[in-house]
């Protein structure tokens, strides 16, 4: 994991921040609180939570769903994105974490947006799916365990609506995915995720190298009942 651009010596990656991170006071204060904190590397990049903010808004985006929450900064940055309307539905199994994220989201006074729900996600996944929800969230985001990566597409998949957008991150996982020697779960999970994604009928997709690797997956408009090719 990482939670700079990977590849980009520091000079340079210094100056594309220069030249174009508009961070908010309050998720620049987030950013330090949680790089102070054991787990800090678990932080998305401030370049990365801006893309998503980019996203959501090109999308017009008014309902979310984010699995793997960790202290909230990707979690603000698609909220202070989201018009006043706008609804998150953020899953995450840590009330220590979460308590971080919390306290930010109401000093940044869009806590009305974010529905958390403490639980194992894929719990919280299907029970949306069950309440009729598939097809109705924008936009997906997904930083949690790299084990339930395929898991948690596939409902995300069900959940978004045609045309809606599935990020997934740490898809180049600091390098390890394309090291052969490497052979630990979450990185064989990975690289057998990446692989899936390469085949799937159903989605556009792209995969951006910035901070640690980011995918988007569009749902197709007309591959809505498609399954995913399997290949050998």
């Amino acid at each position: 994991m990482a939670n700079s651009t990977l590849g980009l010596e520091n000079q340079l990656y210094d100056y594309l921040l220069s030249i174009s991170l508009r961070e908010p006071d309050i998720l620049a204060a987030l950013r330090e609180e949680t790089a102070q904190h054991p787990m800090g590397m678990m932080q998305i990049a401030p370049e990365q939570g801006q893309f998503m903010e980019m996203l959501v808004q090109l999308m017009g985006a008014t309902k979310t769903l984010e699995i793997g929450v960790f202290t909230g900064y990707s979690s603000l940055c698609v909220a202070l994105a989201l018009p006043s309307n706008g609804k998150i539905i953020a899953c995450d199994v840590s009330e220590e974490y979460t308590a971080i994220a919390r306290r930010y989201w109401e000093a940044a006074g869009v806590a009305n947006k974010i529905s958390l729900q403490l639980g194992p996600a894929i719990n919280t996944l299907d029970k949306l799916i069950a309440e009729g929800q598939a097809g109705t969230f924008d936009f997906a985001f997904i930083d949690a365990d790299k084990e339930n990566y395929e898991a948690y597409f596939e409902r995300s998949l069900q959940l978004v609506r045609n045309g809606g957008l599935i990020v997934i991150d740490n898809v180049l996982w600091s390098g390890r995915v394309a090291d052969p020697e490497v052979q630990d779960t979450s990185t064989t999970a990975l690289r057998s995720f990446n692989n899936k994604l390469r085949n799937d009928p159903r989605i556009t997709l792209s995969v951006v190298p910035i901070a640690d690797g980011l995918t988007l997956a569009l749902k197709r408009r007309w591959a809505t009942m498609m399954q995913p090719e399997h290949h050998n």
